[in-house]
C-alpha cells in the first residue's frame, strides 16, 4: 500500500547517525547456528561505528562465531516515532590502541558487572524511518 499521507518518511544518512549518537540503548541481533538472538545493550556511536562493552558469555560468543549482526534503536516522542536499523560486522577489539580509544567513549553499563571486552560494529548499511502516528479515531 502506497503511503500518500506523509505518515512515513525515510531518514537520510545524517539523520540516522544523529539519532544513533543521541541514544545509548538499543538491541543487538545475532545468530548462533540457526538460533536468532536479540539482546539489549548500552552502546555508543562514534566514527560511524557502534561500540559496546560486554562480559565473556553469550553475546561475545555469539558475535565471535557469527560476526554478521543487526542493531536497532527506536524513539517515540508524542505522535512521532523513529527507528534506525544497522547491519554490519562485529569484532572484539584486541589492539591496545583500539581498546584505549574505546575506553574514552561514554559506555555506561546498567549493571555494575565487569565488562572488559569492547566490541565494534563496522557498519555496512544503516536505514531509518520516521512515522507520524495518527490518533486512533475508530470508536
Amino acid at each position: 500500500m502506497e503511503n500518500t499521507t506523509g505518515a512515513v518518511r525515510e531518514l537520510d544518512l545524517d539523520e540516522t547517525w544523529e539519532l544513533l549518537g543521541a541514544r545509548d540503548f538499543g538491541r543487538l541481533a545475532y545468530a548462533v547456528g540457526t538460533h536468532p538472538e536479540i539482546v539489549p545493550i548500552n552502546y555508543c556511536a562514534a566514527d560511524r561505528a557502534i561500540y559496546f562493552r560486554t562480559a565473556s558469555g553469550g553475546k561475545l560468543f555469539g558475535v565471535t562465531i557469527n560476526q554478521n549482526v543487526a542493531f536497532e534503536i527506536d524513539e517515540i516522542r508524542g505522535e512521532v516515532a523513529r527507528s534506525v536499523i544497522v547491519r554490519g560486522t562485529a569484532r572484539r577489539l584486541e589492539a591496545s590502541e583500539e581498546i584505549e580509544k574505546a575506553e574514552t567513549l561514554p559506555l555506561r553499563p546498567w549493571m555494575p558487572t565487569d565488562k572488559f571486552n569492547y566490541v565494534r560494529i563496522d557498519v555496512d548499511e544503516v536505514t531509518g524511518r520516521q512515522f507520524h502516528m495518527e490518533p486512533d479515531t475508530a470508536d
